[in-house]
């Protein structure tokens, strides 16, 4: 990763990630940082981990000593037959809101805007400025509720333009469509889209 964020200077921001209580996780990290890598990834679905594990607090506590963001995901959905975990045991935005309290500063992005837990994640960001959440896969009809989310209820200014690119399962473009679609103000739209972004992987402007 740190080879293809140096091979398109500008255009890649890449994250680490580790498992979640795997020996030397530091060390593993404070590499990925040395090489540049801008913060952390973890899924919780996929490496079947509990966000409130205690062999997770170094490694918060590390990310929010050197200013690393982590993109979470620990929404519920979507859920798979195939994860060899229950989502739905180890992710809830309570659990989530725990680390907010116990690691303030850390930066923390969710996927699909918490989904299918929109509304306790809505109110997280509202209590929450460290917190944010991005639209992946939300916006189009992939999930369920997609396209009756209306990002005017939620402050925008804690939103993020994401696309699972490219594991989607559906046209790259088709949430910016909808989002140039959707009747918001410019100001909003350059939030979601670009500024919001840049304060939480802390780019140059």
């Amino acid at each position: 990763m740190a080879d293809l964020c140096n091979a398109f200077p500008g255009r890649v921001i890449g994250l680490a990630t580790l498992f979640p209580g795997e020996e030397g996780a530091e060390d593993i990290l404070n590499q990925a940082f040395d090489l540049g890598l801008a913060g952390v990834k973890f899924h919780a679905h996929v490496q079947c981990f509990d966000m409130n594990a205690p062999e997770l607090d170094r490694i918060y506590g590390l990310c929010r000593e050197q200013n690393k963001p982590l993109v979470m995901h620990v929404g519920r959905e979507p859920k798979s037959e195939h994860y060899l975990c229950d989502p739905y045991e180890i992710c809830r935005a309570d659990k989530l809101e725990r680390v907010l309290k116990a690691y303030p500063g850390l930066k923390i992005c969710v996927p699909h805007l918490g989904f299918d837990e929109t509304s306790a994640y809505a109110r997280l960001i509202e209590d929450y400025d460290t917190l944010w959440l991005d639209t992946a896969m939300v916006l189009t009809d992939y999930f369920p509720q997609g396209r009756s989310e209306n990002l005017n209820r939620l402050r925008t200014d804690r939103i993020m333009y994401g696309s699972d690119f490219p594991n989607i399962p559906y046209a790259w473009d088709r949430e910016l469509i909808w989002l140039a679609r959707s009747g918001m103000d410019l100001e909003d739209l350059d939030l979601i889209l670009y500024e919001n972004a840049a304060a939480f992987y802390n780019l140059d402007r």
